[in-house]
């Protein structure tokens, strides 16, 4: 099904399951958030593939996002707004259209293909013990703990958690965003974290040795 969307082009992305904050400060983007609230409807997020995030013309967007459900409302002096939202569904931008003071993009649910369970299975276990070796070591780094026993045993959403807490360009989290296939998406995310574990070691011995300067990470 093609249905409208408004959507909020921003410097990060957001994949399904997962939690997003926002100050909205914007006149536009809190008439959209507005709008949602009013009509009970999400909005998508999308990373910037062209432009600024906020105070500019409205940005252009890579074509997958995320819709975003809003959970909680803070509202603030001005009209600001803190938001919560949670990530729901992968969506494929048809078209974009101009006519409101922010952007709405007219759009297509794309979820993710599991073409095979079992490698798909396979591969999730595959990425558990790298997932949790990083979240050990994310967690000697910026001092907070992470309880991994609590991560999902679907193994699709075990790969959007690990996509999203892994600490590389916004470019490389699209791509995963952008996946066609669970298992393959989960075998990249693999490969990546096999490839990212080690950097993050040598990072963090490197910030033991300065331990009179800031750390490594920030824990955003």
């Amino acid at each position: 099904m093609i249905y409208n969307l408004p959507l909020f082009p921003l410097n990060t992305v957001l994949f399904p399951g997962m939690p997003i904050t926002l100050h909205i400060f914007e006149a536009r983007y809190k008439q959209m958030i507005n709008e949602c609230l009013d009509q009970g409807h999400p909005f998508g997020v999308v990373l910037i593939q062209k432009g600024e995030e906020a105070l500019g013309p409205v940005a252009q967007p890579h074509t997958v996002g995320c819709t975003a459900e809003i959970a909680q409302v803070q509202r603030l002096q001005e009209g600001r707004l803190n938001v919560l939202a949670l990530g729901r569904e992968r969506f494929r931008i048809h078209e974009l259209q101009y006519d409101q003071p922010y952007l709405v993009g007219l759009v297509e649910s794309f979820p993710l293909q599991m073409a095979d369970a079992r490698l798909t299975a396979t591969a999730g276990q595959r990425l558990r013990p790298w997932l949790e070796r990083y979240l050990r070591t994310l967690s000697e780094a910026g001092d907070v703990a992470f309880d991994t026993s609590q991560l999902p045993e679907d193994p699709v959403m075990l790969a959007f958690l690990a996509a999203t807490v892994l600490q590389v360009p916004a470019g490389r989290k699209q791509d995963l965003l952008a996946s066609e296939e669970a298992a393959a998406m989960l075998n990249t995310m693999n490969k990546l974290y096999r490839q990212e574990i080690p950097l993050l070691r040598l990072l963090l011995e490197q910030g033991d040795q300065k331990s009179a300067g800031p750390g490594p990470f920030s824990l955003n």
